[in-house]
């Protein structure tokens, strides 16, 4: 039988019996989740003194656990989403990814203290670590759009800049009552925003749950004065605050984001952000709220330190930034899926992790003619290899996006058909073409300019590559010969000679034959290590060196590994292929006799005809963070989310999830039998 009072230390500190008197507790998964996870043993029954009652802020079930807690003496437990929950709002069923869990209040009460006003008025709220953390998530939060509920239109347009913003919120709202406001405080801030700008428009943002149907909000947008429109588009609160000249809320959560945006909003109620200085307030606040907050002290306190985050690729609490991973990947999945597509000439095998992969907001159907396809305008996605005119023609009204894996793929080859974690999708090019740009150039260039503190998450993507020991196909054996103490080692890799990296971005030098002696020309003293291309030597693609040309390496690394390859390499000298990334991301010096996308931003000894258009210098971080983090999508093959980085490496390094594919290796080796036929093979 179960003892009252504390039980098992639990992640954040004893484990507590945790009573409720709502079904959603019951039912909500997540929520369920979360709480065992920080500690709360759910039951139902009647409580002790020691123990818990918890409920749903102040929703309308909260009084049955209010009335059980107080006859019992237990302690009351008020939960609620955190301020970074979901896609969707919570009335469409989408779970959240954090709760915060008060034991002295809720922060949306003004009336009386909550864990977060605490924390806000006594943490000392001056660590430099944790505050360059806060600035980083607001950083983070304004680059990819992301709010309370994050399912907003980035390429929608704000009003002409100049207007006024007012929030909408839905009615009888508990955050409105208890923020010391009633449904009249929305007209007071109507007409008070007028009153200040007599001159400007007033745009009304209505709520997302107002617009989805779930409940009114307090603006009838045929009872509106002159000059004042309402906005219930998906638009991002982002945007909306970029053309605003002042902010006006009665007690939004998106108040605390206009402030997070540079804006000190007009508030008509006490929010949790009112009080501290950086905002106007037109309601008197707490006399508990003394102290002036900068921004990146009110995001530690209310983004950080107050929520109870959780990470749902690995099932466990998490931080804040495990949050931000998860958003910035399920939104841009969504933001860029939800119209749907249709895919050209994709193989069999590809489609079911396409579906997975690219099909979980729209319909993506697939197409062996562009022709053939729908005339619905989705876009056309088409594996970057197999792009023809006839293709561009066709699409020449919609957008054709060119895909390709990603850098970081499979424990596995791809001619072996094991399946991608990662791949890109390319509006522009695709990133082994120099003849024309790509989205990865562009990505580049704009990583250039990042400050370091936004580069801090490549620095240890880097570090975790680097001891994982991580390549783009993560093969292992092989054997190295005894390396010379006074002899330079370079490594060479060799290339699928008709790939079409080499026919597009290889220059004069283009065949591995004439790789090696280029590299024995230039290094006529080194140790030359030449390793062929994984699926030239299984047998699945064009490329096997000449035997005349084989003396030109002091060792073939048949069957090894690129990681191990790369432990003993002083230098790689490469045409085209990702190993001279993989090198650089380990700080070893590369050559390129071609136009890799890493050659031509400084970082490499360029003897190849790079584009000039690659005129940025960026930092190693900054290229990582183009090519690892923001180009590539990833999709976590355990939970089947949209995933980031982090997770994609944490999988390869695991084996968690990641698909082999063994029943496929017939019909590889009946492609590589095939590999003459190229045009029916070629990716």
């Amino acid at each position: 039988m179960d003892q009252p009072g504390n039980m098992d230390e639990g992640p954040t500190g004893p484990r507590r019996r945790a009573f409720h008197f709502n079904a959603g507790f019951l039912t909500n998964t997540r929520v369920r989740r979360i709480l065992t996870l920080a500690g709360h043993d759910l039951k139902i029954g009647k409580p002790g003194a020691e123990d818990d009652v918890v409920v749903w802020g102040h929703s309308p079930y909260a009084p049955r656990g209010e009335t059980a807690a107080e006859a019992s003496g237990a302690h009351l437990v008020r939960v609620e989403d955190a301020f970074l929950r979901s896609l969707h709002p919570g009335r469409s069923g989408e779970p959240p990814l954090g709760l915060v869990i008060d034991r002295k209040g809720i922060y949306f009460d003004a009336t009386t203290p909550s864990d977060l006003e605490h924390l806000l008025c006594t943490h000392p709220l001056d660590d430099t670590a944790l505050l360059n953390r806060a600035r980083d998530v607001i950083a983070r939060m304004a680059a990819a759009q992301l709010s309370k509920y994050s399912a907003n239109d980035p390429v929608l347009a704000p009003p002409a800049p100049g207007y006024v913003l007012l929030i909408d919120q839905t009615r009888e709202d508990a955050s409105i009552r208890l923020g010391q406001a009633t449904r009249d405080s929305f007209a007071e801030a109507l007409t008070w925003a007028r009153e200040d700008h007599p001159d400007a428009r007033i745009v009304i943002k209505t709520h997302p749950e107002t617009r989805d149907g779930h409940r009114p909000g307090h603006f009838d947008a045929d009872a509106l004065p002159p000059n004042v429109t309402l906005d219930d588009r998906p638009i991002s609160l982002w945007r909306m605050f970029e053309g605003a000249r002042a902010v006006y809320t009665v007690t939004s959560q998106a108040g605390f984001e206009a402030i997070l945006a540079g804006h000190r909003p007009v508030t008509f109620g006490v929010p949790f952000y009112a009080g501290w200085g950086l905002s106007d307030d037109r309601r008197p606040t707490p006399a508990r709220r003394q102290r002036t907050l900068t921004r990146a002290q009110l995001a530690a306190g209310a983004l950080i330190l107050y929520p109870t985050w959780y990470d749902p690729y690995r099932d466990c609490l998490g931080e804040v930034e495990d949050v931000l991973g998860a958003l910035e990947a399920q939104v841009r999945s969504w933001r860029e899926d939800r119209a749907g597509y249709v895919a050209l000439g994709m193989r069999s095998w590809k489609k079911g992790h396409l579906k997975a992969g690219f099909g979980r907001h729209g319909r993506l159907d697939f197409a062996d003619e562009p022709t053939k396809s729908a005339t619905d305008g989705r876009p056309v996605m088409v594996w970057a290899g197999r792009e023809t005119a006839e293709i561009r023609q066709a699409c020449a009204n919609r957008p054709l996006l060119r895909m390709e894996d990603g850098f970081l793929r499979s424990r596995g080859l791809g001619a072996n058909l094991v399946p991608p974690l990662s791949l890109v999708l390319d509006d522009l090019g695709i990133y082994y073409d120099p003849t024309r740009e790509s989205r990865l150039e562009h990505l580049i260039t704009e990583a250039a300019d990042l400050p370091a503190a936004r580069l801090d998450r490549a620095e240890k993507l880097i570090q975790s590559l680097r001891r994982a020991g991580l390549t783009k196909y993560n093969l292992t054996g092989g054997t190295l010969p005894e390396l010379p103490d006074d002899r330079p080692v370079i490594v060479v890799p060799g290339q699928v000679e008709d790939d079409a990296s080499i026919r597009l971005g290889a220059g004069d030098v283009n065949t591995n034959e004439e790789l090696l002696r280029t590299t024995r020309r230039l290094n006529p003293q080194a140790f030359i290590i030449y390793k062929p291309h994984p699926d030239v030597e299984a047998g699945l693609r064009i490329g096997h060196l000449p035997d005349s040309a084989r003396a030109l390496a002091d060792h073939i690394a048949e069957d090894t590994g690129a990681e191990a390859l790369l432990a003993c390499a002083d230098r790689v000298v490469t045409m085209t292929s990702a190993m001279g990334f993989e090198a650089l991301i380990r700080g070893i010096p590369v050559t390129t006799l071609g136009a890799p996308f890493y050659a031509g931003w400084g970082l490499t000894t360029d003897l190849g005809p790079v584009p000039k258009r690659r005129m940025a210098r960026p930092r190693l971080a900054a290229l990582v963070h183009a090519a690892l983090i923001t180009y590539p999508r990833y999709t976590d093959p355990v939970t089947g989310l949209a995933c980031p980085v982090e997770i994609a490496v944490e999988r390869l390094v695991t084996g968690d999830g990641v698909p082999r594919k063994p029943s496929l290796r017939v019909l590889a080796k009946l492609q590589g039998w095939l590999a003459g036929q190229s045009w029916i093979w070629r990716r």
